[in-house]
């Protein structure tokens, strides 16, 4: 009832801003729709749509991770990740009841397919907005591009996008996996509430013993 409640309020209020974001994409990003549609992974498995506002060209490699200074980002792409302003659209994915506002991000089915054992409690869980492993990784661009950049120092001459698949897949994410178990097993409304309000106002808190 709160998702769908505040998801309203949220589109009502918010609308202006939506449309003068996808006039700005179809401006700044012709040849391409304003929204980002991919099938996602929801609670028990289930596929659906995933909307974002799209922040890359419409021909790209199609790898998942991306990295701060990625070609395939463009400008304004790259601003409207920054503010999380991509995210917007998703609150109609909130209104319909695919997604909540606070949960694990949906993972494309490559990534949810590798969860095993306890692991998969994160399949019960609605994906949200945002979240603890979304508000760790709240720069997540950037740090996999510091990593990139720190190998490629040392010598590392495999590709970019190889080296950021590379941390992603072996840090960033079973790292993202843990904290969302951890959210799925120690569920608070009022946590939820912090959340919300720490993505709006960019601000950090402490969860699960640690500064998120």
């Amino acid at each position: 009832m709160f998702d769908r409640i505040v998801s309203f309020i949220g589109l009502l209020f918010l609308w202006p801003v939506l449309i003068i974001v996808a006039i700005l994409v179809k401006i700044k990003m012709p040849g391409g729709p304003a929204f980002f549609v991919q099938k996602r992974v929801g609670k028990n498995g289930k596929l659906f749509s995933c909307h974002k506002f799209r922040t890359m060209t419409v021909k790209h490699n199609g790898s998942t991770v991306s990295v701060a200074g990625d070609s395939r980002i463009t400008p304004l792409g790259a601003k409207l990740r920054h503010w999380k302003l991509d995210e917007l659209p998703g609150l109609w994915d909130v209104l319909v009841g695919n997604m909540s506002f606070v949960g694990p991000r949906p993972d494309v089915p490559g990534y949810a397919d590798k969860l095993v054992g306890d692991d998969r409690d994160v399949l019960k869980l609605r994906p949200g907005i945002t979240g603890p492993a979304t508000l760790k990784y709240r720069l997540e661009d950037e740090m996999i591009s510091e990593y990139v950049a720190q190998k490629q120092a040392a010598g590392d001459t495999r590709p970019m996008q190889e080296i950021a698949v590379e941390y992603n897949d072996t840090v960033i994410y079973p790292d993202k996996v843990r904290l969302n178990c951890y959210y799925y097993r120690h569920y608070s409304f009022i946590k939820d509430i912090q959340m919300i309000f720490c993505t709006v106002l960019g601000k950090n808190m402490k969860y699960a013993g640690e500064m998120i």
